[in-house]
């Protein structure tokens, strides 16, 4: 393994060990402080759709970005899988606030599956400004999932909407 390879490992790994402190961190605080489970996954996934936006309309200062998206041969079909796959995040911005803890458990962890795909299949096609926004939205979507997944489970005796 070259000195590149192992400066890339160490790098990932810093950055690894820096979400998961960051979320841990925050889970502390929300703790200590009180911050309502269901808020945070709300105004997690508006910093999530937020930065979707963001990086789609930066890309129109692009030189010639224009006229290679009117040159793409792109089928309805093709667009209302991504219409759905966008939607995703819009509805999570509601749906944390309104749903029990199971649910909304389960619906964020799905969400955010479902929007890492679609993160994703953009990626032979990004430059550096979206790599950015791209470890941003998944930095969130991390911390989504960390969160959801410290709701209750379903079980008998936890209900109840907290």
């Amino acid at each position: 393994m070259g000195t590149t390879d192992r400066y890339f490992l160490t790098q990932v790994n810093v950055k690894r060990i820096l979400v998961f402190q960051f979320c841990n961190s925050n889970f502390s605080y929300m703790r200590k402080n009180k911050t309502e489970t269901r808020s945070l996954l709300s105004t997690l996934w508006i910093f999530v759709l937020l930065n979707m936006i963001f990086r789609d309309l930066h890309q129109f200062a692009s030189q010639g970005f224009i006229e290679e998206l009117m040159s793409l041969d792109i089928s309805e079909e093709l667009v209302l899988v991504f219409g759905f796959i966008l939607e995703i995040p819009i509805l999570m911005v509601l749906l944390p606030k309104v749903l029990s803890d199971v649910a909304n458990k389960w619906a964020n962890i799905v969400a955010v599956i479902v929007t890492s795909f679609g993160m994703l299949s953009v990626l032979p096609s990004v430059d550096l400004d979206d790599i950015f926004f791209m470890v941003m939205e998944f930095m969130a979507l991390i911390a989504i999932a960390m969160i959801a997944w410290k709701l209750p489970a379903l079980n008998p005796t936890n209900q109840t909407r907290t």
